[in-house]
């Protein structure tokens, strides 16, 4: 495995740079690179202690946990990974299916040897926390989840205005025409699921390992694998199997994060109150803490609320 510290990140990945990090962050932040099976992920560490991994969501990478992790890391090891084909991870030629990133998210946990670990996700990162917790019993200590698909989901659910555009995602020539070529999903990602504005080399640092076509293939297909009206079935399989894990284990706390929606932005059924109720009429053991207005990135617009609220969580269920 190599380790990487911030100082030495921009020999590593020539003409990247970290930027808006505060000093402390930067100080304190290890960036890692280890193999995983034809490729390989890169993945930021802080603190000691209990494991606790963070996994993204699209069209991000985990620079979205960057001032997350300071505050957790005072009581836990911290450790966030660039799902494959995200971030700084290798870009391997896969179709980047669910299937594919659990996998490679499989492969990871082994290199690491990750046992008894405490799982935080939101979008597409919950998602792949829930399925690797039903899928490794026993060796998940508990899970923070927010704005993710705790359930298959309808078209109903959305607003007409989402609605449409993940139709169009959806639809072969126009998803492809929008993501790859265009490059509009990870703009309007931005814009719309972040309630602050970001600075321009925030915007930068998001766009920089998304250049061209082929790098953003995996952002197109994220969008395909949503689980809506059924299709497609093997993901919808997968949801109401991790669903089913949900409400039958009581002995794994879980806290759920919610956030009210800004006004201006399209709001994501992901994080909606039905969706919260759902969770509080069908999930065992689990708390809910409402941390006020935030995107769906939730961890660009409240880092210290999340972070605090994941901190004092963990501090409530013992060493």
């Amino acid at each position: 495995m190599l380790l990487l510290t911030y100082h030495h990140y921009q020999g590593v990945f020539p003409g990247r740079t970290l930027p808006c990090m505060t000093p402390q962050v930067a100080r304190d932040a290890a960036l890692h690179r280890v193999q995983t099976l034809d490729s390989f992920m890169v993945f930021r560490e802080i603190g000691a202690g209990p494991p606790v991994v963070f996994l993204h969501g699209n069209p991000l990478s985990s620079r979205v946990w960057r001032a997350v992790l300071p505050i957790v890391a005072e009581r836990a090891r911290c450790l966030a990974p660039d799902l494959v084909g995200m971030g700084d991870s290798g870009k391997p030629d896969i179709p980047y299916r669910f299937a594919d990133h659990a996998r490679y998210l499989d492969a990871w946990f082994e290199a690491l040897a990750q046992r008894d670990v405490v799982l935080v996700g939101y979008d597409w990162g919950g998602s792949l926390a829930l399925d690797w917790a039903a899928r490794h019993p026993g060796q998940v200590r508990g899970l923070v989840l927010f704005e993710t698909f705790l359930r298959p989901m309808e078209w109903a659910e959305w607003s007409p205005k989402g609605a449409e555009l993940f139709r169009a995602l959806r639809t072969p020539g126009v998803g492809e025409k929008m993501v790859l070529e265009e490059n509009q999903f990870l703009t309007r990602s931005l814009s719309n699921g972040i309630r602050r504005p970001l600075g321009d080399d925030e915007t930068r640092a998001y766009h920089a390992p998304y250049a061209d076509a082929r790098s953003r293939r995996p952002l197109l297909q994220w969008t395909r694998e949503i689980p809506i009206g059924g299709d497609p079935p093997e993901v919808d399989a997968v949801v109401r199997r991790y669903g089913a894990w949900l409400s039958t284990t009581p002995a794994v706390p879980k806290l759920l994060l919610a956030f009210d929606s800004p006004p201006g932005l399209q709001p994501s059924p992901t994080g909606s109150p039905a969706m919260i109720q759902w969770a509080r009429d069908n999930v065992a053991a689990l708390e809910v803490a409402a941390l006020g207005p935030a995107g769906h990135h939730a961890p660009e617009d409240a880092p210290h609320e999340i972070g605090e609220a994941i901190a004092a969580w963990l501090g409530r269920q013992g060493p």
